[in-house]
């Protein structure tokens, strides 16, 4: 018999699915996403296993749900960032910005991070989600960054392109550690090639 997954309507309802949620999201931020289980989940959350089971198929259904509130962590304090620019651009100030905003949410967010990102190579849902996120914040940075005289014909590659590059040297930064990397080199070089995208 396939298992009733109801969606909570009363106010009552809708706190304890939350709070299962947040629970999840304290878990495999603090854990990991492998070493968390259902029962722990309930646990943190103060409910029965049998109700997380009444709004959750498992845990990757949970993961699913704690994704939206990683995106809002991770990536709201560089939109803000970003919708609170004005002309004219300072672009070297506003790279640094980022890039220290970056470094933060990584390490705020390092083991849920990890497994959202191992789990978006196997789970098409997960990796969507992430798709999803690219496209949106690609096209309203640089919506912004036209609107404030940055414009290229090629603004949403450079854009794209940018991110990819502040992704990966936040991740270098603060997981890789390779002993033969200044990482302060490092950065300054991102900075340049960063500017050099929109000047």
């Amino acid at each position: 018999m396939a298992q009733e997954i109801r969606e909570p309507k009363q106010e009552r309802s809708i706190e304890k699915k939350n709070k299962i949620v947040q629970a999840g999201y304290e878990l495999f931020s603090e854990v990991g996403y492998y070493a968390t289980n259902t029962a722990q989940i309930a646990k943190r959350a103060g409910v029965s296993t049998g109700i997380v089971y009444g709004y959750f198929k498992d845990k990757r259904d949970i993961l699913l749900d704690v994704l939206s509130i990683y995106v809002d962590n991770a990536f709201d304090p560089i939109l803000s960032l970003m919708d609170g620019m004005t002309a004219p651009l300072q672009i070297r100030k506003l790279v640094g910005d980022v890039l220290d905003k970056a470094i933060a949410i990584h390490e705020r967010n390092a083991n849920i991070h990890e497994a959202l990102h191992s789990l978006s190579h196997s789970d098409e849902a997960v990796n969507a989600k992430f798709i999803q996120l690219e496209d949106s914040i690609t096209l309203r940075i640089a919506g912004k960054l036209v609107a404030l005289g940055v414009n290229f014909p090629t603004i949403n590659e450079r854009v794209h392109l940018a991110m990819d590059l502040v992704q990966s040297f936040s991740h270098e930064y603060v997981f890789d550690h390779h002993p033969y990397i200044d990482y302060g080199a490092m950065r300054s070089l991102v900075e340049d090639t960063l500017v050099a995208l929109f000047v």
